[in-house]
């Protein structure tokens, strides 16, 4: 079956969908041992999808005693990395075979438009483990130098369960990003997704044993943070816990570490990046494209939305009327649209969330350009107009706080110094961007940046080659690249005397 070309195609296709909620432990599809259930509500229209299981410490420690046996077995950890590498690239080709259900899915369950769903999502989910399974057996140990009479050995070895809680910005792209490097070093995954998107999670689940990953390897537990999430993070069993998502849930997640058994803990958590646009700027409709789908791309449900706009006095005016332009490209429509940009906010919560931080914009002084207002109610789904702020100062709550929506604060400075101040005052530190022709300042401006992340004359560059991650309350430890092994093996020296 073809890729849907239009709306009516993917609607077809999503009346058709058969859509599973049940958790995943040790290879078969089950209920909570509770029985309880959680509806499934897609924002597109507010109708229920499914029934998802509600998980919670009993299934926890059925799924993590899955994972520890499986592991110590050595079914697959043990398993030569040549061979993991190669079940890891079936693994991604049955996502790309599976593109089209997989889009559908993650469209539904959290608003994105299935443009994105498609060619971003699972795309990039697909690269993710087929990088990490390319990689695995490519990647050496070291001996230490020593005298004649002794070897010193560094070797890396999996940690063992870990479990993984990823967002519902980006459910199965951000699963995968844990999946690839924990799976290709051999460890067993034991992976929460957000009960706010958790379809794509509990689909994939099958498709990694029909790849030829062993039973118990990855189980998927559907659920809430304060249950199944909490469950995980206190667990004395788990080794690594990684998370995706706010800076809130990062902190306590390593409070419930230190709690327990100090497995550890790696975090990429919230942001409040500063797109800085210099008056010398080598093309100004280029940075107002650029700043516009910083903003509205994904609803500005992203962590590196660029939602401080830093802009030069002397260009300011005429930035801000070409972002305001380019945002007419960015006017939510319906999500299975194959046209549309902006879909709908994952959730009531969080489109009252966004429409109150619009609301202290205004009470705080900041002057509304445009958008400001939920639109398309009359579908039942939860939409908002892509926003724009000008006259924001860097200690208004909007220029504060992370929104998490389509948002854009417009911040005035004058010169080098006065940009990396403000771009510097916050508590986050993930990514950045910087316009400016002029070489040195580009390099001075992104060594003085507290971020982990920069991008020069364009925003959200890199691949699975570059690691992704941040400074300061953004987080610890990367994603992608070979830095991201790391969070999921452990070093060993081991010294021979001869």
């Amino acid at each position: 079956m073809s890729t849907p070309q239009s709306r009516e195609q993917w609607q077809q296709m999503a009346d058709s969908l058969s859509i599973n909620g049940q958790a995943f432990i040790n290879g078969e599809y089950c209920a909570a041992v509770s029985g309880e259930t959680f509806d499934c509500i897609s924002p597109i229209d507010g109708k229920v999808l499914a029934q998802v299981a509600s998980c919670d410490l009993a299934d926890a420690d059925i799924a993590v005693a899955s994972s520890r046996a499986v592991f110590e077995r050595g079914d697959w950890s043990q398993m030569a990395p040549v061979k993991r590498k190669q079940v890891m690239i079936r693994f991604a080709s049955l996502l790309e075979q599976h593109q089209d259900e997989l889009a559908l899915l993650e469209t539904l369950d959290m608003g994105k438009p299935i443009r994105y769903s498609t060619c971003v999502d699972v795309a990039g989910a697909a690269r993710a483990l087929r990088w990490s399974g390319e990689a695995v057996d490519k990647i050496y140990d070291e001996i230490a130098p020593t005298a004649h009479n002794e070897i010193g050995m560094i070797t890396r070895e999996a940690v063992g369960v870990v479990a993984a809680i990823v967002p519902w910005n980006f459910p199965l792209l951000m699963a995968c990003w844990k999946l690839g490097p924990a799976l290709a070093t051999g460890n067993s995954v034991v992976l929460k997704p957000s009960e706010k998107s958790p379809l794509t999670a509990i689909r994939v689940a099958q498709l990694a044993i029909e790849a030829g990953i062993p039973k118990g390897v990855l189980n998927v537990l559907p659920g809430f943070g304060h249950t199944v999430g909490k469950a995980l993070a206190l667990h004395m069993d788990v080794d690594t816990l990684v998370f995706t998502g706010s800076t809130k849930i990062a902190k306590q997640l390593m409070i419930y570490a230190g709690e327990s058994n100090m497995k550890r803990v790696w975090l990429e958590a919230g942001g409040k990046s500063p797109n800085i646009v210099f008056n010398d700027a080598p093309n100004l409709q280029e940075a107002a494209i650029a700043a516009a789908s910083a903003i509205a791309f994904n609803q500005g449900e992203v962590c590196t939305a660029g939602s401080r706009l830093l802009v030069e006095a002397g260009v300011k005016d005429e930035l801000i009327g070409l972002i305001a332009a380019e945002m007419q490209a960015w006017q939510p429509g319906h999500p299975l649209d194959p046209d549309t940009t902006c879909g709908a906010v994952v959730d009531q919560q969080q489109l009252d969330n966004v429409l109150a931080y619009i609301r202290s914009g205004v009470a705080e002084g900041a002057s509304l350009v445009q958008g400001g207002e939920q639109v398309m109610a009359e579908s039942g789904g939860v939409y908002v107009a892509p926003t724009i702020f000008a006259n924001v100062n860097n200690q208004m709550t909007i220029a504060k706080e992370e929104i998490f929506g389509p948002v854009l604060s417009v911040i005035s400075f004058e010169g080098m110094d006065d940009a990396i101040r403000i771009a510097n005052d916050t508590i986050y530190g993930l990514a950045a961007g910087v316009w400016t022709s002029d070489i040195s300042k580009a390099h001075k401006t992104a060594k003085a940046l507290r971020s982990g992340m920069v991008w020069i004359n364009h925003y959200d560059g890199g691949d699975m080659t570059a690691p992704f991650g941040g400074y300061k309350q953004s987080g610890n430890g990367r994603d992608k690249s070979l830095h991201a092994f790391d969070k999921y093996t452990e070093i060993k020296a081991t010294w021979i005397a001869l």
